[in-house]
């Protein structure tokens, strides 16, 4: 399984050395919101490196990508779960979460598109679970537009400001780094809510 990974990520990263590396982000961001398994942060990086300037409209391409996976995430589960979303979820061992995070959504639909979004939880678990539930679309777009934005603009503004240096920062550290600034997150919206 490790060896299938690693060939896919070698896969992914290969295409910053190509002319098709735009349209291979937009693709694999795409693919990686409903069924890929390899997150399209490897691609950004090589290519935010590669092109600094660009880095923003890399940002962009990503975030843009996956919002259109995640809506066909959630068709595949309002429509196909018995047929394809079972074995997409399956096949990631992720079968065990499902009531999980089903039960998340019943509490706090946004909340859980927004963290699934940002942090390295499967997010194709969470909009193939969306489109099961049926929480309220617009709310899911949103949530994962501000989610995987922020995600994606943060890793290419940091590749943009420090260079080659963050990439090694954010490769060692990327796990606990999302971790800190999700429980920031929740932090703050629990505030809000306290104070309105």
């Amino acid at each position: 399984m490790f060896k299938v990974i690693r060939r896919l990520y070698d896969w992914v990263l290969h295409w910053a050395n190509t002319p098709y590396g735009v349209p291979a982000l937009f693709a694999i961001t795409f693919a990686e919101a409903s069924f890929f398994p390899i997150p399209p942060d490897v691609l950004l990086i090589a290519l935010c490196l590669s092109v600094p300037a660009k880095a923003f409209r890399f940002a962009l391409i990503c975030t843009v990508g996956s919002i259109m996976g995640g809506m066909f995430g959630y068709f595949l589960g309002m429509e196909f779960y018995e047929v394809i979303g079972t074995k997409i979820i399956s096949f990631y061992h992720l079968t065990d979460k499902y009531e999980t995070v089903a039960q998340l959504y019943n509490d706090h639909n946004a909340l859980a598109v927004g963290l699934a979004g940002f942090t390295p939880l499967p997010y194709k678990l969470f909009t193939i679970l969306a489109g099961v539930c049926e929480i309220n679309f617009p709310i899911f777009v949103i949530a994962s537009f501000f989610s995987r934005g922020l995600r994606f603009f943060l890793v290419a503004g940091l590749i943009w400001k420090f260079g080659k240096p963050i990439k090694t920062f954010i490769d060692k550290y990327f796990n606990l780094l999302t971790v800190v600034f999700s429980v920031l997150l929740i932090g703050g919206i629990l505030v809000i809510k306290l104070f309105l």
